[in-house]
C-alpha cells in the first residue's frame, strides 16, 4: 500500500499515515439506451450452460449487456454471429436469438436486462 510517512517535530517518533487509493476500473461496455418507458425494470441474472447445450431460438423482454464467466459461447443475434469467452461483454438486442455452448465444459453469463415494467 501506498503511505506517506510523517515525522514528528524533535521526538524522533514516525507516524504513517495511509493515502487513498482508488480501486483499479476497466470499462467493458458503453452503450446509449433509448428506453421505452419512464421506468425499466432492471435484472440481473446468471445462467449456466452445459457443455454443447444450445438455446432453442428465443428473445428476453429487454435488451442489455451480457457479462462472459466462463467458456466458450456462440451468439446468434439479429442476424449477427459472435463468439465470446471469459471476461467478454457483449449487448444483446431483444431480438430472436440462440447462444451455444461452443467450449469443452460448462459455460456461465450474467444477463443484466432492461425490461419494461409490467
Amino acid at each position: 500500500m501506498l503511505g506517506i510517512l510523517i515525522f514528528g517535530a524533535g521526538i524522533g517518533s514516525a507516524c504513517a499515515e495511509e493515502a487513498p487509493t482508488m480501486a483499479p476500473r476497466q470499462l467493458l461496455l458503453k452503450k446509449a439506451v433509448p428506453l421505452s418507458a419512464d421506468t425499466v425494470e432492471t435484472r440481473v441474472v446468471r445462467v449456466q450452460f452445459p457443455s454443447g447445450y444450445k438455446t432453442p431460438l428465443h428473445t428476453h423482454e429487454g435488451p442489455g449487456p451480457r457479462y462472459v464467466l466462463k467458456g466458450r459461447l456462440k451468439v446468434e443475434d439479429s442476424g449477427e454471429t459472435h463468439v465470446y469467452g471469459p471476461g467478454d461483454v457483449f449487448w444483446e438486442t431483444g431480438a430472436a436469438m440462440t447462444v451455444e455452448n461452443i467450449g469443452g465444459g460448462d459455460a456461465e453469463i450474467v444477463i443484466f436486462e432492461l425490461a419494461p415494467v409490467k
